[in-house]
Parts: structure tokens; sequence; C-alpha cells
């Protein structure tokens, strides 16, 4: 009886840690917002080619905001997260359709490229010592015209139809993308928490000084996650260039700010040193939610970036205001220390 209580006791205490959350209360969000759609639908929300295609379009926010979110990990910003990822859709779908190369090519070739500049990325950075805003900005820049150099003003739709029924297929109306988005997330929380390197890339977001002290190199770790973070990027394009009836320069051109979005609203500090990966999920989730709410009382789609970019600014403002609270109740170490 008393293992009984006992692990009652720990579910109950584990259960009222995670009530205190963002995450809990996102979950909440969720949980309404889902409910209010489908009374707003009549219905119809819950029904199979409604859920199919929410979690179709899904993928791509929770893809970007991982990618974002471990680019903050180490105090970084990735603003080439859009430009990357519909460079990489682009070069995928170019390979296929103009070149013939097979989908079990040019998939992993796309997968490679988005990391190869990730790694380049942090490779500058640590370099040349120039804020990861600016070397990122300049990649930004450098991929959309490297975007449009490909496709131009066309739209490229002839590739691998085996590469299209996968994009598509849902079996028990769940689409195969938004599985490859969770398993994603699954994996890189286990990278994250579980493992020696996804714990030094956490240390050295959260206090360079000590990483080094510690024999960790935050240089290494920035390369590390810009790597990872590209390698996200290209996970995204590929479930994007498959779910897409066809792909061109427009691609990518709406990614940055959910994928600010994502792991801000989840909980993840700009400061670096932290992730959250079910609250960015869970986030993602809000932010579809919303966009499928324009949809069902048809507004303009500008305000959805409206409230998202309100939503972000204020989650930001919020922690920096904890922050601020936290640091003047906290009592300040007295001389020659306390006795």
């Amino acid at each position: 009886m008393s293992t009984i209580r006992d692990q009652r006791s720990r579910a109950a205490a584990v259960l009222h840690r995670f009530s205190r959350t963002t995450a809990a209360m996102l979950l909440l969000v969720v949980v309404a917002g889902s409910v209010a759609l489908e009374v707003a639908s009549s219905g119809s929300f819950f029904e199979g080619p409604s859920v199919r295609v929410f979690l179709q379009y899904l993928a791509t926010p929770i893809l970007i905001g991982l990618a974002q979110m471990v680019a903050l990990c180490v105090g970084q910003l990735n603003l080439a997260v859009g430009a990357l990822g519909g460079f990489t859709a682009c070069l995928t779908g170019v390979l296929m359709a103009d070149h013939g190369v097979p989908a079990v090519v040019a998939v992993p070739v796309g997968l490679l490229t988005a990391t190869a500049v990730g790694l380049v990325t942090g490779v500058v950075i640590v370099a040349t010592q120039i804020n990861g805003f600016i070397v990122t900005l300049a990649t930004m820049t450098i991929l959309l015209g490297a975007q449009y150099r490909l496709v131009g003003t066309r739209t490229v739709d002839g590739y691998s139809a085996t590469l299209r029924d996968l994009g598509t297929a849902a079996p028990l109306d769940i689409p195969l993308v938004f599985v490859t988005a969770i398993i994603a997330a699954v994996l890189l929380g286990g990278f994250m928490y579980r493992t020696v390197a996804g714990r030094r890339l956490l240390a050295a977001g959260g206090n360079p000084l000590a990483a080094r002290l510690s024999g960790i190199s935050t240089n290494r770790q920035i390369v590390a996650a810009h790597t990872l973070s590209g390698l996200l990027v290209g996970v995204a394009a590929v479930t994007a260039t498959a779910a897409l009836p066809g792909v061109n320069r427009s691609v990518g051109g709406d990614w940055l700010l959910p994928s600010f979005a994502a792991p801000i609203i989840g909980g993840v500090a700009l400061t670096g040193g932290s992730i959250a990966v079910f609250g960015t999920v869970l986030a993602a989730f809000v932010t579809r939610l919303i966009d499928a709410a324009r949809a069902q009382f048809s507004l303009d789609p500008s305000w959805v970036n409206l409230l998202i970019g309100l939503v972000v600014l204020g989650t930001v403002a919020g922690g920096h205001l904890n922050q601020t609270r936290l640091a003047k109740t906290t009592p300040s170490p007295q001389p020659g220390g306390a006795r």
C-alpha cells in the first residue's frame, strides 16, 4: 500500500509542477481553441479531412520552430531559416524535375545541402566573431538570390510522384509529414536532454564562461547548433516539397516569424541555455489554430501575423519583466559571506 501511495504522491507532485509550466498553459489553449473551432465550424473541424489538412500544414511550423530553438539555446539567432528552407525545397524540386534525379538521391542531397549551409554559417560566425544576427542576415540574402536563380518566376511541379504520394499520405487521417515532424521533435528532445553533446549545447548557451572553464568549447557548440538547425530546416524543406503541389520562389517566405514564435511562446529564453521541445510543438499548434480561425472567419491574412507578432512581443516583454522582478527580490550576497 505504501508503494502505491508513494507512486500516487509522486504523480501528483509531477502533475502539480506541470500545471505551473508554460506547456500546461499552451496545452489548455490548444484544447480550448480546438473546441471553439469545432463549435464555430458546426462540427466539421474534427472531421477526417479537416484534421488531415490541419496536421499536414502543422508539420512545417513545428520543424522550423525546432530549428530556431536549437539556435536560441546557444544564444544565437537564425534569420536564414525561411531562405534556407525555400532554397532547399527549390533545389530538391529542380534536381528531380529538371535533371531527372530520383527522389532517393535528391532528398539526401537537399538535407546535406541545408546541413552544410548551417555548418558554414556557424564556422563564419566563429571565425569572424561577427554577431550571428548579421551573418544569418547575409546568409538569408544570399540564399534568396540563389533560390531565385534556381526557379526564377516559374513553379516547379514535375517531380517525383512517389514523393508526392508520401507527402499527401495520411493513414487514419494522420499525415506522414506530421508524423515526421513529431519524430524529429522526439529525437531532438532525446538528444538535448539525454546525450552529453546536447547538454554541452545547453551549458554553452546558459553560461559561456562556466562552460569554457569546464573545458567545453563554446565556439564548437555554436557551430554544432547552426549545423543541427540547418538539418532541421532541411527536413522542413523536404516535407514541404512533398506536401506542396509545386515549389517556387515564395516557398519559405513566410517562415521567419513562425520560426521565432513557436520557441519563444513555448518558453525558450532568448538569452540561451534553455529549450522547450514540448512547448515549441504546442506553440506551433497555437499558431496553426490562429491560422485556421482566420480561414474559418474569412479574416485578412495580415491579422494572423499581427496577432502572432503581438503574442511574441508580449511573451518576450513578460519574460523580461519577470527576470527583472526576480533580480530585485533576490537578496544580494553580503561582503565576506553570510554567517
